[in-house]
């Protein structure tokens, strides 16, 4: 149906700001039917959560979702945190989102690891995603830059647990923290691990399953076990 179709497109474009935003021609009436539906719900459980946050637009909830120490976050023009996903924002800085960020399902955003050690937060950047079944721990602090994509799978870590002194056990040794930076337009593949310390400069394209375990600099293509620089785009 043409009619729904091109309402469908209006409020996205109105939602993103993005005039060029248009659907595919291949999604049946049915489908687009209940796409709006299904979005319908979650505007309606968002609105709910939205008095909960500090949200300066629509913010869309999927089922299940988990939102601890709500009013530690802070959203843009359009939030989308779909099924199952768990967030818990204590933590210096709390988390904050730019407009248009989508948070997809069974992913975990957590800032703060042991209570005794208080964390400091994650940002993500406006028309970010988090791909589904991800884990953000933000607990020395995550940095996501404006139009990052994220596959499902990926795990960013922003502490290390101290291990050298053999006459203490591990988990009485502390953490050491630098924290995680990627900057805007990268595309982290699926199932890749970001560890502390890391910085992705802007346009970096990580390969799935890649452990990255240092920094690279801007438009790099790096994959492997630990990442290593493939080539430059």
């Amino acid at each position: 149906m043409p009619f729904l179709r091109s309402t469908i497109e209006f409020f996205i474009r109105k939602l993103k700001k993005d005039q060029s935003y248009k659907l595919e021609n291949q999604y049946s009436t049915k489908q687009l039917f209940y796409i709006s539906f299904y979005r319908l719900l979650q505007l309606i459980r968002g609105f709910f959560l939205k008095f909960r946050i500090k949200s300066k637009g629509l913010v869309f909830k999927g089922r299940n979702v988990v939102v601890e120490h709500a009013y530690l976050l802070r959203s843009g023009r359009s939030l989308i945190l779909e099924d199952y996903v768990s967030i818990n924002a204590l933590s210096q800085n709390g988390i904050i989102m730019g407009d248009n960020v989508t948070i997809a399902k069974f992913s975990v955003l957590t800032s703060t690891g042991v209570i005794a050690n208080k964390g400091i937060g994650i940002t993500i950047g406006s028309n970010s995603a988090v791909g589904a079944n991800s884990f953000l721990g933000g607990q020395g602090g995550i940095i996501i830059g404006e139009n990052v994509i994220m596959g499902p799978n990926v795990k960013i870590f922003s502490e290390n647990h101290n291990f050298k002194d053999l006459t203490v056990i591990i988990r009485k040794q502390g953490e050491s923290r630098k924290g995680v930076e990627i900057k805007n337009d990268c595309w982290i593949g699926a199932g890749a691990t970001i560890l502390d310390g890391v910085v992705l400069e802007s346009g970096c394209v990580v390969a799935a399953g890649s452990v990255v375990t240092k920094s690279f600099a801007s438009n790099s293509i790096i994959a492997g076990v630990p990442a290593k620089l493939v080539k430059y785009r």
